[in-house]
């Protein structure tokens, strides 16, 4: 088999033809064949097939559009005055579980009031991975959430057996919801799910809003209330992958929000939810400690994972970008710092969106930008998986109980029946589109500040590569592998999928 495919690579190499600069459309390949294992030192038959060229760019038509195809030529040294992009897909590190977002109350109570033709417009553009961006990946709410259209819980007031659980109120808007994604996503859709707050006579401040505490009288009643919801879901035809512990643990928010330090939540961990899980057979639950910032998120994991007892319940930490609210910046090395550390556990991108809505820029190019920008840099520092917020949301940045409006990927003019796709929806797909679950991150690297990038191989073999331009100026470079290159330019404020 090995030798059929260097055959197969040295022919294909020989037929190469020359890319010109400046060429735009060139006849499509076959689909690229599934690779063998990595041949030592070589590049496999995959540099012999052309590169289709995916582009969003401002200023431009171009919305994952097809916009080219190269094709490899010999590129041995390349000059420190050519611009290029280095891939090597035999060094590969971490698996991608999925790329995805958030279906709320609010995601779901505004999809309900589109027409038929428009739900089904909805479903494709985001779970279709042919006809739209392919999504894998889902996170929902347990208990109100901000963007819920009113605070609620599971539970009579009091009810510390959790006799009266039953999820009802998700029954109506968010379960059908769910369930018609988990369709189109073609019958698999990896969930996971998040507590805001506990109910509100569970918490030191007798509210489910304005942070507070989970009493220590109620830690196990509170653990309890994780599989009972788990369970219910499952019975509603919605399987749980994963829980978070709680939803931004040192927020104080004017709406749902529960504080933890770290000491606590690794407590509330390994004495009571992680204990929990496993009495009711949940302990492949994949259960994501911390569910917040970046830039604290190296303290949590040290306090939580530096601990046996509660790091054994750990499948990984998750974060989200909000840090900027402290003056941080991205503070992308933190991550690198916790995949350093706990090299055994993983990084997963749990939340994060454009806040403070204004419909006067909803068509801003800088909502795709970041989004760009952050997924380039979290994918590179090991994460595994990537979730958006709010999938969906109306004219007003909402339905939210607290005002509390932000932008969505897609909003919904619940007035005029019409979606609105912001350049967000097209720089996510430009990665849950082409990195598919079980794909590898493969070594990736640039010699320009002006062109970030990350490399995929996915289980297919093929290889999709991210280029993104923040600048002014159109960039020309090379897709360099192995002595071989294919010469594009990345057009200003853009992005480009390049796929083998």
């Amino acid at each position: 088999m090995t030798k059929n495919f260097e055959c197969i690579a040295m022919i294909l190499l020989t037929c190469c033809v020359q890319f010109t600069r400046g060429q735009q459309k060139i006849a499509l390949s076959e689909k690229t064949g599934q690779l063998a294992r990595p041949l030592p030192d070589k590049m496999t038959s995959i540099v012999g097939k052309s590169v289709k060229v995916y582009t969003t760019a401002a200023g431009t038509s171009y919305r994952l559009s097809l916009t080219g195809t190269l094709h490899f030529t010999d590129f041995k040294q390349p000059l420190e005055t050519e611009a290029c992009i280095f891939i090597d897909p035999n060094k590969t590190f971490q698996s991608v579980i999925g790329i995805g977002g958030a279906i709320t109350d609010a995601s779901a109570e505004t999809f309900a009031r589109l027409s038929k033709d428009k739900q089904q417009e909805l479903l494709q553009a985001y779970y279709n991975p042919q006809k739209g961006i392919g999504y894998t990946l889902a996170r929902t709410n347990i208990n109100s959430c901000d963007f819920s259209s009113g605070s609620y819980t599971y539970v009579a007031d009091h009810d510390s057996t959790l006799k009266t659980f039953s999820i009802t109120h998700d029954m109506q808007y968010r379960v059908p919801f769910i369930k018609r994604a988990i369709a189109t996503a073609g019958g698999k859709l990896t969930l996971f799910v998040s507590p805001w707050s506990p109910p509100a006579w569970m918490k030191t401040n007798n509210d489910m809003l304005h942070g507070g505490k989970l009493k220590p009288e109620y830690y196990q009643a509170w653990a309890n209330y994780y599989p009972k919801f788990i369970e219910a879901y499952a019975k509603a035809g919605i399987p749980i992958w994963g829980l978070s512990v709680q939803n931004e643990p040192m927020a104080t928010q004017t709406w749902e929000s529960c504080i933890y330090t770290a000491e606590e939540e690794r407590d509330f961990i390994k004495n009571y939810l992680g204990p929990t899980l496993q009495k009711h057979g949940m302990s492949a639950k994949k259960l994501i400690a911390w569910d917040h910032n970046r830039d604290q998120i190296f303290q949590r994991s040290s306090v939580i994972l530096n601990d046996p007892a509660a790091a054994r319940y750990v499948w990984g930490i998750g974060y989200h970008w909000y840090e900027t609210w402290t003056g941080g910046g991205m503070q992308f090395e933190n991550l690198k710092r916790v995949a350093e550390a706990f090299p055994n556990k993983n990084l997963i991108f749990t939340e994060g969106c454009a806040e403070t809505f204004d419909a006067a820029k909803l068509h801003s190019w800088a909502l795709g930008e970041k989004y760009g920008l952050s997924m380039i840099n979290d994918f590179n520092s090991g994460t595994v998986g990537w979730t958006d917020w709010n999938i969906l949301l109306d004219e007003k940045g909402g339905p939210n109980h607290v005002g509390n409006f932000c932008f969505a990927p897609v909003h919904a003019d619940t007035k005029s029946g019409e979606l609105i796709y912001t350049s967000s929806y097209y720089y996510i797909g430009h990665f849950s589109k082409f990195i598919r679950p079980g794909a590898k991150r493969i070594s990736a690297s640039s010699s320009r500040d002006q062109l970030k990038t990350t490399a995929f191989v996915n289980t297919d073999g093929s290889i999709a590569v991210m280029v993104l331009n923040l600048t002014d100026q159109a960039q020309p470079y090379h897709l360099w592998i192995n002595g071989k290159a294919a010469a594009t330019t990345s057009l200003p404020h853009s992005i480009m999928t390049l796929v083998l």
